[in-house]
């Protein structure tokens, strides 16, 4: 259910919409706390682009990331939680130090007594000639929403996680050919997504090696590569490249704050509090070793357990 209309006084304001945030409204809304989540321009999170879960408990055979994510959004919102695909703009603490104020980029300022930020993160850039340029013209950031469009050609995978390694897999099924450029000599995807990887006759790989250019003329044609340890350098043909080589967090609203690591991941304790009273964090948006659907759920959950004491001794 989406509300166009949006309450401008809630007990509870939810940053973002993907597994941590939906979770915590569920608990929040459960509660019968008055929760809002703004869920952004992409409803579920970079889960929606996943092409298929298959680590998540419960869930046998695999579910592709955009079902599971409107799983839990339509869980949420059956609780009571009110949802809204608006942005915040930015978020300041009451002159009171009670209760915050939030304005979206729809133009609604927003009260709040709490906050959960749960905004993820976004898909970091290699920073090599030509990424920007052919970006959107051979260059992407998700084989599931683009791979489609290199049905049957040559593509490469940037990274060794497991987002690259499954994407890789997720492309193997509809291109000629999937080249892995690692720039390290092994992968640090899961062993079984590993095993599945080396498995794919159609899937080469580059190890040690970094691209250092991305050429073409309309569009991607080349990739320049180094080996970084025997330095010998090279170009391969390729009509199309995926960037996976993970994220930075969704906190630049939060700079002023003090709530920040070196790294712009969010501070908080294992009850998911920040430093602010009344502001907490839950998902891929914290400092933590682990960024799974997983734990972004059993963050949010927390998240929202928290916010309900904060809430109940705030009376």
């Amino acid at each position: 259910m989406l509300f166009f209309i949006v309450d401008k006084n809630n007990d509870l304001v939810i940053l973002g919409g993907g597994p941590a945030g939906y979770s915590a409204a569920l608990y929040a809304a459960r509660a019968d706390i008055d929760t809002l989540v703004l869920e952004g321009n992409l409803p579920g999170g970079r889960i929606s682009l996943t092409d298929i879960v298959e680590n998540y408990s419960g869930v046998t055979g695999g579910i592709s990331g955009f079902d599971l994510s409107q799983i839990m959004r339509d869980q949420a919102s059956s609780a009571g939680a009110k949802l809204a695909m608006e942005n915040a703009d930015k978020l300041t603490i009451q002159n009171d130090g009670l209760g915050f104020s939030i304005l979206t980029d729809a133009g609604n300022e927003i009260k709040s007594q709490s906050v959960i930020i749960a905004t993820g993160t976004t898909d970091k850039k290699i920073e090599v000639p030509g990424e920007i340029e052919f970006t959107g013209r051979g260059v992407s950031y998700c084989a599931t929403c683009d791979g489609p469009l290199f049905r049957g050609r040559s593509v490469a995978v940037v990274g060794g996680g497991d987002s690259a390694v499954k994407e890789a897999l997720f492309l193997s099924k509809i291109c000629s050919k999937v080249t892995i450029i690692h720039r390290r000599d092994a992968l640090r995807a899961e062993k079984v997504i590993q095993k599945k990887a080396f498995e794919r006759e159609n899937i080469s790989f580059e190890w040690d090696t970094v691209v250092t250019e991305i050429k073409g003329d309309k569009k991607v044609q080349h990739l320049a590569l180094k080996n970084v340890k025997t330095l010998i350098e090279k170009e391969i043909p390729i009509d199309g490249v995926f960037v996976l080589v993970g994220s930075v967090p969704n906190t630049s609203l939060f700079k002023e704050l003090g709530i920040l690591d070196n790294r712009g991941y969010l501070l908080t304790d294992d009850e998911m509090k920040t430093s602010v009273s009344g502001l907490f964090g839950a998902g891929d948006v914290r400092k933590k070793t682990v960024r799974q659907v997983a734990t972004a759920v059993g963050d949010g959950a927390i998240a929202a357990i928290s916010a309900q004491e904060f809430l109940e001794n705030s009376v």
